[in-house]
C-alpha cells in the first residue's frame, strides 16, 4: 500500500500497489504491520458496507465521543464518492480543518479517518457501494453528528443533495455543539469548575 498523509495529522490517503499481469491485478488493501509503522490503530472491530441508490445522496457528518471513539478505513468498492473529514481534536493545530478525498472503484482508494474525526460523504454515480473497517463498536449512546451544510465548516459538496436521512438533516450545526465537541473530545475531559 502507498501512504499519503493528508494535512490533517494522522489522516491517510491509501492508495493500492498493484501488482497486474494479464488477469488483471492483486492488491493489499489492509496489513496490521504497515498500518503500525505509520503509527495508525490497526484494529478493526466491525466491518460496514453502504449502498447508495442514486447520486447527490449525502451521508454524515458521523462521529462517535471517546471513550468509544472510532478509526475508519473507507473504501468505495462500486461508483465513487467525494467523502470529507473534518478534525474535532481540540487540542490540534488543524481543529476544525477539513479535507476532501474522492474514493472510485476505479481508483481503489481508501481513506483511513482517525479517532475524534467527523465523517460524511456524497455520493457520484447511482449504484455506489462503499465499506468501512471501524475501530469500535457503534455505541448510540456515544453518537454525535453536525450539519453537513453548516456554513462555519465550510464544506462543499460537488453536487445539490438528492437523498439525506432525517437524522443526518436534523445535525446541529457547530455553534451549537461546539461547546460539547471541546469538552467531550478533549485527550484530558474537562471538568466543570466547583461553584462555591
Amino acid at each position: 500500500m502507498i501512504f499519503t498523509e493528508t494535512k490533517l495529522a494522522g489522516a491517510f490517503i491509501l492508495d493500492l500497489e498493484r501488482r497486474g499481469d494479464n488477469r488483471g491485478y492483486f492488491a493489499r488493501t489492509f496489513c496490521r504491520h504497515e498500518f503500525e509503522e505509520h503509527g495508525l490503530k490497526p484494529v478493526i472491530v466491525q466491518s460496514n458496507a453502504a449502498f447508495n441508490k442514486y447520486k447527490g445522496t449525502l451521508r454524515g457528518m458521523h462521529f462517535q465521543f471517546p471513550p468509544a471513539a472510532e478509526t475508519k478505513l473507507v473504501r468505495c468498492t462500486r461508483g465513487a464518492i467525494v467523502d470529507i473529514i473534518v478534525d474535532l481534536r481540540p487540542e490540534s493545530p488543524t481543529f476544525l480543518e477539513h479535507v476532501a478525498v474522492e474514493l472510485s472503484a476505479d481508483n481503489g482508494r481508501s481513506l483511513y479517518v482517525p479517532e475524534r474525526f467527523a465523517h460524511g460523504y456524497q455520493v457520484l454515480a447511482d449504484g455506489t457501494e462503499t465499506t468501512y473497517q471501524v475501530g469500535e463498536f457503534y455505541a448510540p449512546e456515544m453518537e454525535g453528528g453536525l450539519s453537513p451544510f453548516d456554513p462555519d465548516l465550510g464544506l462543499s459538496w460537488p453536487m445539490e443533495t438528492s437523498e439525506i436521512s432525517e437524522k443526518d438533516a436534523a445535525w446541529a450545526p457547530l455553534s451549537e455543539a461546539l461547546a460539547e465537541i471541546k469538552a467531550r473530545m478533549a485527550l484530558t475531559p474537562v471538568l466543570e469548575e466547583a461553584t462555591a
